[in-house]
């Protein structure tokens, strides 16, 4: 056996050199080269420069310098501003608690000097001459420069080589320092940005003026791409919410990603990593993205910064809220509401809304034999015989379904193949059936899609699809003044659980009650599930016990009760749909097309899969080479 080890002899309680305490902290401020350029061009900003230039060397390795044309450092603060926790940003305690600034903390300059070769040349508009203050020496001499800073950082970790083992190729430590003042180019279009790296300008974004300056800037840096598939977010203005405001543009489903690296959320002009604000943008895009597809956004949200702590780390990065609640639900809140119009508009005009004099022709069509009672949304209808498309009359029919609907077009009872639909094909684009969003319908494909003609060419839609969405959204609207039902277990169902759930049984019996799940507890270390909602009852009844459980132990209450019930409606909604291989009559197909462009988020069904698809009369000349 091993002889044990003699303890060491105990050491005395002593304080750290400062040497020694500025690299600790060099340690959780800088992480890499972008970590240094995140903390210069924070100051900059700070300083209230309208020019932001950095440049590099060896991807920030051998040189970082950042020059901006703002206030300036007078020449006796020069040596101060290299010293801890030394900052012109905050004074006091109330300060702290109100930071308006980027950075407060004091720390960034003397964490970066230890760690590297450090200069400042700054020069103030009243001063006749610049000064260099040398961060080894402390030595401070005239130089040439116009009213502003620059800051160069020399051979990062230089003095700490254990660390410089840890970064990556320069390629990729460049990727990271853009990727660093794309963060803050997002947040300030009324500044303007520069990249060189080994003397080549690889990124410049310009200043952006006028009511549009950060739509623009968002184009400039995310691409043209992004503003023609995202949607403006503005929640909170018109509304007279105090407190918190949420604007800038979220991504249609169509444009969501692989990977989340397109989505930036910025706390008062700070961008900012927090979980509340990304699962609240995630949870609004719920029900509309398909499989593990992350979305795309640029959020921005305003508060009282006496409401935000920003003093959480080191990096400020991260931020915690006095009510994470109410900036959760008007983030969500914020991304829904413009996620919910449906974005067939679009197809018409470029986008201009249905002109008034056409408000009653773009109406849904009811007609007559569509006049069905309501159709039960119960364990009884998966049966194999399907749903017949009359059955659905009801779902299709407007909230008025009681106001006699004007007769139907000619055009919308008309035989496919006929020599009349053939003469309704070739009706000029001042037809009011082009004035429709989605159009008119020509025809139903192979039992499956439903293919329409509208100003901007052929429109194919999923009628499984987009009837899914249309019944999910209506079932949601009238489980607003309903409760769901459930169904009590001959045989109560009895699991294993694990303390945490138990606790949450006991915590949220009224939440599960709200769900229709009655889950009590069997014995210490078991649970028995004993109803379970009626839509459901075919299910494992223990598993869905457990999934809601720890939702219930990850999340917000109210959020699990409503995520929950969509989960139960999407069930419902996805056997209530017309199926496919069903026939449907052009009238039957008109009014799915009108309901479409009436519903919220129509463009996606319950599981993100597309209902619709444009395909323009520019698409079709290229694919048969017309005009070559």
């Amino acid at each position: 056996m091993n002889a044990p080890l003699a303890s060491a002899p105990r050491r005395p309680i002593r304080e750290l050199p400062d040497e020694l305490i500025s690299q600790i902290a060099a340690g959780e401020v800088v992480e890499r080269p972008a970590s240094v350029v995140r903390e210069l061009v924070d100051n900059a900003l700070d300083a209230g420069a309208t020019q932001i230039t950095v440049r590099l060397l060896a991807g920030g390795v051998r040189l970082i310098a950042v020059e901006d044309n703002g206030m300036g450092i007078p020449r006796d603060e020069l040596p101060i501003a290299l010293k801890r926790h030394a900052t012109s940003k905050i004074g006091s305690l109330h300060d702290l608690e109100s930071v308006g600034t980027m950075g407060f903390r004091g720390e960034a300059l003397a964490a970066i000097n230890s760690i590297a070769d450090c200069a400042i040349l700054s020069r103030v508009a009243d001063q006749s001459s610049a000064f260099l203050l040398d961060g080894r020496t402390g030595e401070i001499r005239p130089v040439a420069r116009s009213a502003g800073t620059t800051v160069e950082v020399k051979e990062l970790f230089f003095s700490t080589p254990a660390r410089r083992k840890f970064l990556k190729t320069d390629a990729t430590e460049l990727a990271h320092c853009i990727e660093s003042v794309r963060r803050h180019a997002l947040a300030r279009p009324d500044v303007g940005f520069a990249i060189w790296h080994e003397g080549k300008l690889v990124e410049q974004w310009r200043v952006c003026s006028g009511p549009e300056a950060l739509q623009q800037r968002l184009a400039d840096v995310l691409g043209e791409d992004f503003i023609t598939e995202s949607v403006v977010v503005d929640y909170g203005t018109s509304l007279n919410l105090p407190g918190v405001r949420v604007w800038g543009r979220a991504g249609i489903p169509d444009a969501a990603r692989s990977r989340a690296d397109h989505q930036f959320c910025y706390v008062n002009g700070r961008y900012v990593r927090d979980k509340v604000l990304t699962h609240a943008a995630r949870s609004a895009y719920e029900d509309v993205l398909h499989g593990h597809r992350q979305p795309v956004y640029a959020l921005y949200v305003e508060i009282d910064p006496a409401r935000v702590d920003v003093n959480v780390h080191p990096t400020k990065i991260e931020v915690r809220f006095r009510d994470g609640r109410e900036v959760h639900q008007a983030v969500r809140h914020a991304v829904e509401n413009a996620l919910a119009a449906p974005r067939a508009q679009a197809a018409v005009n470029g986008g201009a809304a249905v002109p008034a004099h056409l408000a009653d022709i773009a109406r849904p069509i009811a007609p007559a034999p569509w006049a069905q009672p309501a159709i039960n949304f119960g364990a009884s209808d998966t049966s194999a015989r399907g749903h017949e498309v009359h059955d659905l009359a009801a779902l299709w029919q407007p909230a008025s379904a009681a106001t006699p609907a004007a007769p139907a077009p000619a055009w919308a009872v008309r035989e496919p193949g006929s020599a009349a639909l053939a003469e309704t094909t070739t009706r000029p684009a001042e037809d009011a059936g082009n004035t429709w969003p989605l159009g008119r319908a020509l025809a139903q494909l192979q039992g499956v899609y439903i293919l329409a003609e509208n100003a901007q060419g052929l429109v194919v839609v999923d009628m499984h699809a987009a009837h899914e969405r249309i019944v999910y959204e209506r079932l949601k609207n009238q489980l607003d003044v309903q409760a769901i039902s459930s169904q009590p277990l001959l045989i109560p169902a009895t699991f294993a659980a694990t303390p945490q759930e138990v606790a949450t049984a006991e915590a949220h019996a009224a939440t599960l009650q709200t769900l229709g799940l009655e889950v009590t507890s069997f014995s210490p270390k078991t649970l028995a599930v004993r109803a379970v909602p009626a839509t459901l009852a075919q299910g494992d009844a223990v598993e869905l016990a457990r999934s809601v459980l720890a939702e219930l132990g990850q999340h917000d209450a109210s959020t699990v009760i409503q995520r929950a019930r969509n989960e139960l409606l999407g069930t419902m909604a996805c056997h209530g749909a017309v199926r496919a291989n069903r026939k449907l009559t052009l009238e039957e197909m008109n009014a799915l097309l009108r309901d479409m462009e009436q519903t919220e988020r129509s463009d996606q069904c319950n599981h993100g899969r597309p209902t619709w698809r444009q395909v323009t009369l520019k698409d079709l000349d290229a694919l048969f080479l017309r005009g070559r």
